[in-house]
């Protein structure tokens, strides 16, 4: 990992021109930790919300502690997970922003659950599907809607966060904001601020791409209406 940040590309003079590699690369490098943190935050969002959905009484806590965690200072989290997970690594930032998702997801899962017809559920109840099933197979496929637009917000408030690493060496094009600050490159600056919205229209389009696909019922609703 040390090897990979000495190789980081630098800015190179004032201009544009001669500097897209270091926009790319840090892009790139971006784009991986809203990825993974994303990623993980949904996978760890699915167990809380079957937990929330199946036990009312312990929602509110989860909301509680999702929104602690979320109000915890990026620079406090980092100083909390760097020793624990390493100063040399991607770990605490990953960790940190998924962390960070769970505000969002956990919420969005559980409403679009709780959105689900009671008829439907006694339906799937009276086929002889067990909670476990009944919940992957026909209460989250039908809260996907839902689901898709907390990913959404999810993941461009992860690209917005992530920045915030450049504290700790790492922050993808938050390395960028820094260097140009320090250096007093404001084209450095302004590059690392067009390439962060656009990246973070990209991942946006993305994620509503899939959903899409994933809730073809949906774009058939949405054409009878019309």
């Amino acid at each position: 990992m040390m090897g990979l940040l000495a190789d980081a590309p630098l800015w190179n003079g004032r201009q544009l021109a001669g500097n897209w590699d270091v926009i790319w690369y840090y892009t790139l490098q971006h784009a991986r930790y809203t990825v993974l943190a994303v990623v993980l935050g949904f996978a760890l969002s699915l167990p809380l919300s079957y937990l929330a959905a199946r036990r009312p009484a312990a929602y509110p806590f989860l909301l509680t502690l999702t929104n602690v965690l979320y109000a915890i200072p990026a620079l406090a989290m980092f100083v909390i997970l760097s020793p624990l997970l390493g100063f040399t690594n991607d770990k605490p930032i990953v960790v940190a922003m998924t962390l960070y998702t769970l505000v969002i997801l956990v919420r969005n899962v559980v409403e679009g659950i709780r959105a689900v017809p009671e008829p439907v559920l006694r339906a799937a109840d009276a086929m002889g599907y067990r909670p476990l099933r009944r919940f992957a197979e026909v209460e989250l496929p039908l809260a996907l809607p839902g689901v898709i637009a907390g990913l959404r917000v999810a993941t461009v408030s992860t690209v917005s966060l992530i920045s915030v690493g450049a504290i700790i060496g790492r922050g993808g094009l938050g390395r960028m904001f820094r260097d140009g600050f320090d250096r007093r490159i404001d084209i450095e600056l302004w590059a690392a601020f067009g390439a962060t919205m656009v990246l973070a229209l990209v991942l946006d389009l993305v994620v509503y791409a899939i959903g899409r696909w994933a809730t073809p019922w949906a774009r058939r609703e949405r054409g009878a209406v019309l």
